[in-house]
C-alpha cells in the first residue's frame, strides 16, 4: 500500500508517498497505513479521510523506515489479516498496481496481471528494507522460513552427455552450489524412466514445487546429462539424471555415468509410474550393486588413500528408496496388511537372481493418486528420516564430494565399443575395463579403464596361444625356475661381462648367448663345432604371453652385432675426421701452394676474400681466380670462362667477378707464363683432377652404406625409409636434420630427442648405447 518516488539516476525507490492523493495530490509523505482503506496515507489525507463516524474506527498503523505492505489478493475473501497470518498465506507486496489501486505480491502480479489488458497497468516496485525483512521473518512460520529459503536455488548442468565434467575445479563447484566450502552435505540422486516425472519429484520434494529442475511437456527428454542444486533447508546436495529407455546416442556412456552418480549418492530414489513394479527396476538395482562392489568399492577406496580424505566414501553404498506412483492398482503390500512391502520387494529380487548387496538399505514408499496434483509429502517425509540416519554414510564437504566424482570420471572415461557389448546387463563390465584386446588371441584385459596411466601393465586371466606373426614367446631361465625364482632372459649378441669390440669377436666365432642375471651366460649357439642343442631343450622354459596393442614383441632378433659394428666404424671414422682436421688443413693448404702457379697469391697470405673482405675460417675453402691469382670466397668467384693468356684453356676454369666482367682485356707478354710456370700450371691441373675424382668415388660410396645400414639394421628398428620425422618433437627430418634409432623402442629420433645414453640389456645393449628421452625416464633395467 506505499508508492516509491523513483530516482532519475538509480531508478530506486527512496521515500513511500500518499496513496489516496486526497488533500496532497500524492505528494506527500506516508505516516499512516490504514488497513481498511488498504493504501498509505499522509497526515493531511488520514485526517480528512476519517472523518466521517464510519470510517472512524478504521485501523491504522504508524509506518516506520524500510516498511513495504503485504500483497492485497494474498488475504482472506474478507480482507481477514489474522485469517490469512494463520495459514500462512501473507506474502510481500512487491509492486503496486497504479490502476487497479492494489499491492501485489510476485505470484499474485503473475495471476492477475499476466494476460490481458492489465499486463499493460503502470506498476511500482517495492523495494522492502533489512530491517522490515528481519521483522518479517521472525513472524513467519518454520515452513514458509523455509520455502523462502529456496527462493533463489538455481540447478546448474554437473557433467554432460559424453561424460564430460563442466565445473572447472572444486572451488567452482562450491561457487555453483553456493554454500559454505566448510558445510557437510550429503547427496540425493534420482533414477527412473524417462518421462517419470523425476524432475517433477525433485521440484516438489525439495523445493516447494519451484521449477528448480526443468520439465517439459514435449516427447523430448527435457533432462540431458547430469544437473544439481544445493538445498540449503535440509543440507543436501541433489541431483537429476537422464531417464533411462530413452531413445538417445551413446546409450553405454550415458547409462555408466548413471553409475557413477550413484557411486557417490548417499540416497537414492528410484521413480516408477506404474501400476504395478516392472522387472526392469529390480535388473537395474541388481546390475548396479554388482558393477559398484565390482568397479566402483576399490577406487573409492584408492580416492580416499590418494587425496587424503578423512571421510570413507565406501563404507557402503547408498540407500534406496522405491518411490512408486499408481493410479488404478493398490499399493504393494495393501492386500495383505501382516507383509512389510520391503520384505515384499527382497523376495521379487529373490526370484530374479538379482542381490542389491552393495546398498545399505532398500526402503518403499509408495502413494496412490486419486486426482492429480501427486501428493509427495509421504515421500519428502521418508527421504528426510534417511537423510538424519548418519550410522551408515556420513556427511562430507562440497570438496569431497567434487575429488570422488573426478576420480570416478578419470577413470571410467573413453569410449564403449559396440562389438565386445555383452547386453543381457545394464552395467556390463565392458563399461570399466579396458577396452584393449590381444592381438594374438583376442581375449581382452581384465584392469579397469585407463590403468596405463597408472604405470599398471594389461592382464588377462584366460592363457594366450604362440602366434608366428608376433613371436610371442618368453624365455626364462630353467635353473632359476627350479629354484623358485623366475627370471627372463634374452637372446643377445654378446654378454654383458665383454667389451663391444671382444663381444663382436666372441659373436663372430661362437655366436650369440643366453645371459641370466643369476648364473651368467648359460648358452652360446655355437659353443662346439657340431651338436649344439637348442636352449628350449636345455637351459631355458618357454612361456607364451598376451600381445597388446601398443607394446614391443618379445623375442624379436636381439642380435645387434651388425649394428654394433657399424656404429664402432662411425665413431672411429668421426674421431679420425675431427682430430685430423687442424693438420689436414695446414697439409693441404701447404700441398696447395707448392703446385700453384707463381701467380698465385700463397694460401697463408689470403685472409680475407679479395672483394668482400669476408674473413676466411678454418673450414671455409679459398678459390683463386684462374686470371689474376688473388683469393676469393665462393660467391665472389663463382663464374667461369676460358684464360687462354694464363694457360687455362680452351675449357672454361673459375674466374673472379671482376676478371669476368674485364673479359676483353688482354695481357701484357710480360705476364705470359714461362717454361718453368707451365709446368707447374700442368702439375695444378692434375691436382685438381684427381681431387675431383676422389670426391665422385666418395659420392659414390654413399649410396651403398644406406643400403649397409638396412641391412644391418635389428629387427625392432623401425626401417628409415618408414621414419619421416622425429617420434618426439614431431620434426620432419631432412639432409640437415639426421636420424637416430633409439636402442631400447626401435623409434626414430632428432639428436636433441635421443642424446641421452644408457644401457639396454632386453635388447642385448649391456652398454651405454642412444637412447630416446620417453625410454630414459623409465624406472628400473630397460
Amino acid at each position: 500500500m506505499s508508492a516509491h518516488t523513483q530516482t532519475a539516476e538509480k531508478g530506486q525507490n527512496t521515500t513511500l508517498l500518499c496513496q489516496e492523493s486526497y488533500v496532497c495530490s500524492g505528494t506527500d509523505e506516508a505516516i499512516f497505513e490504514c488497513d481498511e482503506c488498504r493504501s498509505l496515507q499522509c497526515q493531511r489525507c488520514e485526517e480528512e479521510l476519517h472523518q466521517p463516524e464510519r470510517l472512524r474506527n478504521h485501523e491504522r498503523t504508524r509506518i516506520r523506515p524500510g516498511h513495504v505492505p503485504y500483497c492485497d489478493s494474498c488475504k482472506g475473501a474478507n480482507g481477514n489479516i489474522m485469517h490469512a497470518s494463520m495459514t500462512g498465506s501473507r506474502q510481500i507486496a512487491a509492486v503496486r498496481c497504479q490502476v487497479c489501486k492494489i499491492n501485489l505480491c510476485v505470484e499474485c502480479q503473475k495471476r492477475t496481471h499476466a494476460g490481458g489488458n492489465r499486463r499493460k497497468h503502470p506498476v511500482t516496485v517495492y523495494h522492502a528494507g533489512k530491517a522490515q525483512e528481519q521483522e518479517e521473518e521472525e513472524g513467519m512460520d518454520e515452513e514458509t522460513k523455509r520455502r523462502k529459503m529456496t527462493e533463489k536455488v538455481v540447478s546448474f548442468l554437473l557433467v554432460d552427455e559424453t561424460e564430460e565434467i563442466q565445473v572447472k575445479n572444486e572451488e567452482d563447484f562450491i561457487k555453483k552450489l553456493d554454500c559454505s566450502p566448510d558445510q557437510h552435505l550429503k547427496v540425493v540422486s534420482i533414477f527412473g524412466n524417462t518421462g517419470d516425472g523425476k524432475s517433477h519429484t525433485l521440484n516438489h520434494t525439495f523445493f516447494y514445487g519451484r521449477e528448480v529442475f526443468k520439465t517439459s511437456p514435449a516427447q523430448e527428454s527435457c533432462t540431458v546429462g547430469v544437473w544439481a542444486a544445493y538445498d540449503p533447508v535440509r543440507k543436501v546436495v541433489v541431483i537429476d539424471t537422464e531417464g533411462l529407455l530413452g531413445a538417445t546416442v551413446n546409450l553405454s556412456q550415458r547409462t555408466r555415468l548413471l553409475l557413477k552418480v550413484l557411486a557417490i549418492s548417499d540416497l537414492v530414489i528410484y521413480r516408477t509410474r506404474a501400476d504395478r513394479l516392472h522387472n526392469d527396476l529390480f535388473k537395474f538395482l541388481g546390475d548396479a550393486s554388482e558393477a559398484y562392489l565390482k568397479h566402483f568399492t576399490k577406487e573409492l577406496k584408492a580416492t580416499t588413500a590418494r587425496c587424503g580424505l578423512d571421510v570413507p566414501l565406501s563404507t557402503l553404498g547408498p540407500g534406496v528408496i522405491i518411490f512408486h506412483e499408481t493410479v488404478y492398482t493398490k499399493l504393494l503390500g495393501s492386500d495383505h496388511p501382516s507383509e512389510v512391502p520391503e520384505k515384499l520387494i527382497q523376495d521379487r529380487f529373490r526370484k530374479l537372481s538379482c542381490f542389491p548387496e552393495a546398498f545399505s538399505s532398500i526402503h518403499y514408499k509408495g502413494t496412490r493418486t486419486y486426482n492429480p496434483p501427486t501428493d509427495f509429502s509421504g515421500l519428502r517425509r521418508a527421504v528426510e528420516q534417511q537423510l538424519e540416519n548418519n550410522t551408515t554414510r556420513s556427511p562430507r564437504q562440497p570438496g569431497v564430494i567434487y575429488k570422488a566424482l573426478k576420480a570416478l570420471s578419470d577413470r571410467f572415461s573413453g569410449e564403449i565399443p559396440d562389438d565386445q557389448m555383452a547386453h543381457s546387463s545394464f552395467f556390463p563390465d565392458e563399461y570399466f575395463t579396458c577396452s584393449s584386446v590381444c592381438l594374438s588371441c583376442g581375449c581382452g584385459c581384465k584392469k579397469s579403464m585407463n590403468h596405463a596411466k597408472e604405470g599398471v601393465p594389461h592382464e588377462s586371466k584366460s592363457r594366450c596361444r604362440y602366434s608366428h606373426q608376433y613371436d610371442n614367446r618368453v624365455y626364462t631361465c630353467k635353473a632359476c625356475y627350479e629354484r623358485g625364482m623366475e627370471v627372463s632372459v634374452v637372446p643377445k649378441t654378446s654378454a654383458s661381462t665383454d667389451s663391444p669390440w671382444l663381444g663382436l669377436a666372441k659373436y663372430a666365432w661362437s655366436g650369440y648367448v643366453i645371459e641370466c642375471p643369476n648364473c651368467g651366460v648359460v648358452y652360446r649357439s655355437r659353443q662346439y663345432w657340431f651338436g649344439n642343442q637348442d636352449p628350449v631343450n636345455t637351459v631355458v622354459r618357454t612361456e607364451i604371453e598376451h600381445v597388446w596393442p601398443g607394446t614391443d614383441g618379445f623375442l624379436k632378433d636381439n642380435n645387434n652385432a651388425a649394428q654394433r659394428l657399424l656404429d664402432g666404424m662411425n665413431f672411429m671414422a668421426q674421431s679420425v675426421s675431427e682430430l685430423s682436421l687442424g693438420p689436414t688443413k695446414a697439409v693441404t693448404s701447404w700441398l696447395t701452394d707448392q703446385i700453384a702457379p707463381a701467380y698465385w697469391r700463397p694460401n697463408s697470405q689470403i685472409l680475407s676474400c679479395k672483394k668482400c673482405n669476408t674473413p676466411f675460417k678454418d673450414n671455409d675453402t679459398k678459390h683463386h681466380c684462374r686470371a689474376c691469382g688473388e683469393g676469393f670466397c665462393d660467391g665472389c668467384s663463382s663464374k667461369t670462362r676460358p684464360v687462354p693468356e694464363r694457360g687455362w684453356g680452351p675449357a672454361p676454369v673459375r674466374v673472379c667477378d671482376n676478371c669476368y666482367d674485364n673479359r676483353g682485356i688482354q695481357l701484357d707478354v710480360a705476364e705470359l707464363p714461362s717454361d718453368e710456370e707451365g709446368g707447374t700450371l700442368i702439375a695444378r691441373k692434375v691436382g685438381e683432377a684427381v681431387q675431383n675424382t676422389l670426391g665422385a668415388v666418395v659420392t659414390a660410396m654413399d649410396i651403398p652404406l644406406g643400403l649397409v645400414k638396412d641391412a644391418a639394421r635389428p629387427a625392432y628398428w623401425v626401417p628409415d625409409h618408414e621414419i619421416l620425422h622425429c617420434h618426439n618433437c614431431r620434426k620432419e627430418f631432412s639432409i640437415k636434420l639426421s636420424k637416430h634409432h633409439c636402442r631400447a623402442c626401435g623409434q626414430g629420433f632428432c639428436d636433441e630427442c635421443s642424446h641421452d645414453r644408457r644401457a639396454v640389456p632386453s635388447r642385448g645393449w649391456d652398454h651405454p648405447v642412444r637412447v630416446c628421452f620417453n625410454c630414459n625416464k623409465k624406472p628400473g633395467d630397460l
